[in-house]
């Protein structure tokens, strides 16, 4: 189940620090916002700036980021996606050096298998090869060879799978999102909680305003605000093409579980149902089509139908160790969905010049956040990202309705 975090926060629920203007407000303290904080703040062209991190949830519950699976991969076709998650693995490895010794994400790298049909099997071939010219460990495999080095598997409808030898995995969102906080909040960024209700704003971004009544002026404003930026983007003036997209993950316990299914990579079936092991039990999931998307109101309802019409008939027909399985528990959570492209806007408002976006990872916010908060960080103070080339990931995309597509989205 999703974990609540409650790191770094040093006052009362209904208090905050005496705040009331910021050289940077970020609006969210989930992955991204709590990450571009930490890059900001230690940056020492940050020396002295004042840096607000706002946050409407202290227990970060009903975040996208507590709430999500954690699996990290470099299987995408668009080499911007496979750069950014590369650059997030880089920083997991190293994180000992960034957060000292006991920094620990539960990090587990036992790869992803991607599945195709004959349908299919041209469109895998066609990521790999990107994937390989960006430099991912991705190795193609046919039937055969699926079979040989996978036993529970069922090959009958498969043309070919695409395993990530190294370098893909999961981990803890939660606990790398806490360890950016906590960071950001020992080099002196302010976290307010409260939720921005309206933006005050002419040529520029001027200020926002909580509930309550409070107002915070601020040099420049940061959207992290997961699925809700499109939301936050309009109290601006500003289309983004950001809503929230309900998802399900369920729990199943294995009755007959062969002992090297306990090591399987993260699995991705041609029917878009993924599945991967998580101690003794495991997790697994599907995105539904855009005809079946459940409302997104709340995330106490589990859709258990969906489990057994749209999920368990993959998963046994998939892997017979699976035709006898329980649910034995469930939770929802968001995407931040780009309705233009599933893919990340990441870059400065062309007219708004102090507004930045970091947002509609649609799903790949977890392992791709990181990476793309320090992009955002680099544009604010050198005008350009280093880390990774993300110009075609800007917001100009949005305002000429022209989309980056991905191929790869689960």
């Amino acid at each position: 189940m999703p974990k609540a975090q409650a790191e770094g926060w040093s006052y009362p629920m209904n208090g905050a620090p005496d705040v009331d203007s910021a050289d940077v407000v970020i609006v969210g303290a989930g992955m991204v916002g709590s990450a571009v904080a930490y890059f900001l703040a230690s940056a020492p062209e940050c020396t002295g700036r004042r840096i607000v991190l706002i946050e409407r949830d202290r227990t970060f519950a009903t975040a996208s980021t507590a709430r999500s699976a954690g699996g990290l991969r470099q299987q995408f076709s668009t080499p911007e996606n496979i750069a950014l998650s590369q650059a997030t693995l880089a920083l997991i490895r190293n994180l000992k050096t960034l957060f000292g010794a006991d920094a620990d994400v539960g990090w587990k790298e036992e790869g992803y298998l991607l599945l195709a049909s004959p349908d299919g099997a041209r469109t895998l071939q066609d990521n790999v090869a990107v994937q390989k010219t960006c430099g991912a460990d991705v190795t193609l495999l046919d039937a055969g060879a699926l079979a040989g080095t996978f036993p529970w598997l069922s090959t009958e409808g498969l043309a070919a799978g695409a395993f990530g030898q190294s370098g893909e995995g999961w981990f803890d969102p939660s606990a790398l999102a806490a360890l950016f906080r906590d960071a950001a909040r020992k080099l002196g960024v302010a976290l307010v909680l409260g939720e921005v209700v309206g933006i005050e704003h002419g040529a520029n971004i001027e200020a926002v305003r909580l509930a309550g009544g409070r107002r915070i002026a601020c040099g420049s404003l940061v959207n992290a605000a997961g699925a809700w930026a499109g939301a936050l983007a309009g109290m601006a003036g500003v289309a983004l093409p950001v809503e929230p997209r309900k998802r399900f993950v369920y729990v199943i316990d294995a009755r007959e579980n062969p002992p090297d299914l306990a090591k399987a990579p993260l699995v991705v079936d041609p029917s878009g149902v993924w599945f991967r092991p998580e101690g003794r039990y495991f997790i697994c999931g599907k995105s539904p089509d855009e005809a079946s998307e459940p409302p997104p109101h709340d995330l106490v309802s589990i859709d258990h139908a969906f489990f057994e019409n749209e999920v368990w008939p993959h998963l046994a027909a998939r892997v017979p160790a699976f035709e006898s399985i329980k649910v034995v528990n469930a939770w929802a959570g968001y995407y931040d969905t780009n309705t233009l492209d599933q893919n990340a806007v990441i870059g400065r408002h062309p007219t708004l010049d102090n507004l930045y976006f970091g947002n509609g990872f649609s799903g790949h916010g977890a392992q791709q956040g990181p990476a793309a908060a320090r992009a955002l960080a680099e544009i604010m103070l050198y005008g350009k990202a280093r880390i990774a080339d993300v110009s075609r990931l800007g917001y100009e995309r949005i305002v000429a309705g022209q989309p980056l597509r991905e191929r790869n989205v689960i």
